[in-house]
């Protein structure tokens, strides 16, 4: 069910200051609890978008003629709730928990596509399924082999997972590569991880030069895919690159975010950035 006050794709600021906040790059300060997925030998760090306010320009001695500021980018028509976990606009993020935190989707299902995941680590909601399928189908058809390598994670599986990389790697480490129990995609069913038929590069970054990630980048969104965590917006989603990991949020919207060049569903939306949990 919709929320009035999270379903306004515009809620959280114009575009403009959404394109201010993304090139504060040479004013971000380290955060402890935001450190990325370094590779192996290299600790992680992170940056957060923080920024003091720019000098007063000197007093003009002449009137300048006003400079109309361009009109924002217009957000989509609101056609689906951005709360409730079985609408495939759903964001959930640092910021935006799922609602109730143990959910749990109705319709999970195991899609006819090749995997090396096991039990519920092989299931999908039916509609992200039955579009995974249609997209190794033609992924296959280009010669590029497309593996389902996690799905769905229960509650119960993402409060092992994440205190396992707490026990391991400290929790501003975990955080960064593990999201809290409750604010997981993959929880929903709306996300999953793919590898690609040779194997390499299984989530690590060198994944982006892999021909599955590559296909998946490229053409995800003509079957309503989005790489949920891009590269360089840790700033904005709260986590770091990860090339294998597709979201489903529809073809119009997912087309839509391409055409215009949209990186993540917290810009698409019009939703605040989510660095840090609060």
């Amino acid at each position: 069910m919709c929320h009035n006050q999270e379903c306004l794709p515009a809620m959280a600021g114009s575009r403009r200051a959404f394109g201010r906040f993304l090139a504060l790059g040479a004013g971000l300060t380290v955060l402890a609890a935001c450190t990325p997925e370094a590779p192996a030998g290299a600790p992680p760090s992170s940056a957060s978008p923080t920024a003091s306010a720019p000098p007063s320009p000197p007093a003009a001695t002449t009137a300048s003629p006003a400079v109309p500021e361009p009109e924002p980018v217009p957000s989509p028509a609101r056609k689906f709730s951005l709360t409730d976990p079985a609408s495939p606009w759903l964001v959930v993020n640092k910021y935006r928990p799922l609602a109730p935190a143990d959910y749990a989707p109705a319709d999970l299902v195991r899609p006819a596509v090749a995997t090396s995941a096991a039990g519920d680590a092989a299931l999908l909601n039916s509609t992200t399924a039955a579009a995974a399928e249609a997209m190794f189908a033609a992924a296959a058809q280009d010669g590029v082999a497309m593996i389902l390598a996690s799905g769905y994670r229960s509650y119960a599986t993402q409060v092992a997972t994440y205190n396992g990389y707490v026990a391991s790697r400290g929790q501003a480490d975990a955080d960064t590569a593990s999201a809290r129990p409750g604010y997981s995609e993959h929880q929903t069913g709306w996300s999953f991880d793919i590898a690609d038929g040779g194997g390499g590069c299984a989530f690590q970054p060198c994944f982006a030069d892999q021909p599955a990630a590559v296909w998946a980048k490229a053409n995800g969104h003509r079957f309503g895919f989005v790489v949920r965590y891009p590269l360089r917006f840790h700033p904005v989603t709260g986590y770091y690159y990860e090339p294998w990991h597709l979201r489903y949020i529809g073809v119009e919207a997912a087309t839509e975010m391409a055409a215009r060049g949209i990186s993540t569903v917290e810009e698409y939306f019009g939703l605040e950035a989510a660095p840090g949990y609060p």
